[in-house]
């Protein structure tokens, strides 16, 4: 019997959990701050709401449900777990539209599955953090997302990124502009997404099996990919309005950010495609060195909720690849901190309820603690329990403190200690931990 986690998963200790966790909370904290409130949706969704949003590619990354029961034998699924946030916040969107403020901003972090080929950094169960905001068609909106995630990176200590901005219009306009027949603009876009995995050769390739003649699909990459590719497809853009429109949405939403980053830190690139079909205008990436493929990602989606079933509800956010960001943030040790701020000691079985007794003070004063649940009466063998579990303070209660009635603080860092009368002991260890009192002997 195999013990390791299935492929693509993981298993999380104490340390590394508490990072993420506290990595979560800096990304609620900012997105609070921005006026989004949080959303939680099933782990799992009905199958004919996912598929066809997701483009082909995408679709065959749902992991699949099979029915139940009395349907178990169909070999049929019904139900799948969530690809993304997106969709489930759609589908939200069109069951209680009445019921949610408009604009409607939202937040979520939790769980997505995709049954993907597992490597490094690519898992198929990881976390997604989401904000969205539903009902506004101002680009205020799309530049308040982009700004939230800017803030949330530079909170999260990664001071090295950029956003990759572009447009569908713009996107639209430029196949327009080099003749791509609108019957296969869809895979022409998949295959131009591909330009930061496969060789320009390779992707020309691909875009003539998918019906575009050599000659075009050779132009389009060679457009695409060259040094001065900015100028070109700008350029190239201008010779349509929908061309027009896209790169007009472009520069207004880099204006728009412009006070909160930085100028070199947002780029307009043409290549840069997003492959989801539901985009409908701006679109972005944030990549950083050393890292493959994007720690952030969004756009505007303004008519997918209608594809739900709901009303035609404008709507655009972003998505932080929280795994991308945590492996960046992986060698950063700062803040860690042990299992137990308070450790106490059970010295006998007759002191064992008093011992007990502390520790609950201790967690009443705002600590983390817990007695000793070894069955060794040594101090010693109790004081290394204690310093494994990086406690801050250790208290001691022995028969000469039970004769006092107090009970002994050690410091488990300079080995200082202390008595206090045991009525005392939760108001000492909230002054102590609170750092009111600096040290034992003060």
């Amino acid at each position: 019997m195999r013990f390791d986690p299935p492929s693509g998963t993981r298993d999380f200790l104490a340390a590394e959990l508490e990072s993420r966790e506290a990595a979560f909370g800096t990304i609620k904290e900012v997105f609070v701050r921005y006026g989004f409130e949080p959303l939680q949706t099933p782990a799992f969704e009905r199958l004919d709401v996912l598929t066809g949003k997701y483009g082909d590619e995408g679709d065959k990354l749902i992991f699949k449900i099979l029915r139940r029961g009395e349907h178990e034998a169909s070999g049929e699924a019904d139900l799948a777990l969530r690809y993304d946030m997106t969709v489930p916040l759609a589908r939200v969107a069109a069951a209680y539209g009445s019921q949610l403020p408009s604009p409607y901003k939202r937040y979520t972090i939790g769980p997505v599955w995709r049954a993907d080929r597992p490597g490094k950094g690519r898992f198929r169960e990881f976390a997604q953090c989401d904000l969205d905001t539903l009902g506004s068609r101002s680009p205020l909106a799309d530049a308040e997302v982009l700004c939230a995630v800017n803030e949330t990176l530079t909170a999260l200590r990664l001071d090295s990124f950029t956003v990759l901005l572009n447009s569908r219009l713009a996107l639209a306009g430029l196949l327009r502009a080099f003749g791509v027949p609108d019957e296969i603009g869809s895979d022409v876009l998949i295959t131009l997404d591909k330009l930061d995995k496969l060789k320009p050769a390779e992707v020309i390739t691909e875009l003539a099996g998918r019906g575009l003649a050599d000659a075009q699909a050779a132009a389009l990459v060679d457009a695409m990919t060259a040094a001065d590719a900015t100028e070109q497809v700008r350029a190239a853009l201008k010779s349509n309005d929908e061309g027009a429109s896209g790169l007009e949405e472009i520069d207004n939403l880099i204006a728009l950010v412009r006070s909160q980053v930085p100028a070199d830190q947002i780029v307009f690139t043409p290549r840069m495609v997003r492959g989801l079909s539901y985009y409908t205008g701006a679109i972005w990436e944030v990549t950083a060195p050393g890292i493959p493929g994007s720690i952030a990602a969004g756009g505007r989606y303004d008519h997918l909720i209608e594809t739900l079933g709901g009303p035609d509800v404008p709507a655009t956010g972003g998505s932080l690849g929280v795994e991308r960001i945590l492996a960046l943030r992986s060698a950063d040790t700062e803040g860690q901190r042990g299992r137990l701020d308070v450790a106490v000691t059970v010295m006998g079985d007759e002191l064992a309820a008093a011992s007990f007794g502390f520790a609950a003070a201790a967690r009443s004063a705002g600590a983390r603690a817990s007695v000793y649940l070894g069955s060794s009466s040594k101090l010693g063998r109790q004081l290394k329990w204690a310093s494994d579990a990086g406690a801050r303070f250790c208290l001691i209660y022995g028969n000469a403190e039970q004769a006092e009635d107090c009970v002994t603080i050690r410091d488990m860092g300079s080995g200082d200690q202390t008595r206090v009368p045991a009525a005392e002991l939760a108001e000492n260890l909230s002054r102590l931990l609170s750092g009111e009192q600096q040290s034992l002997g003060s």
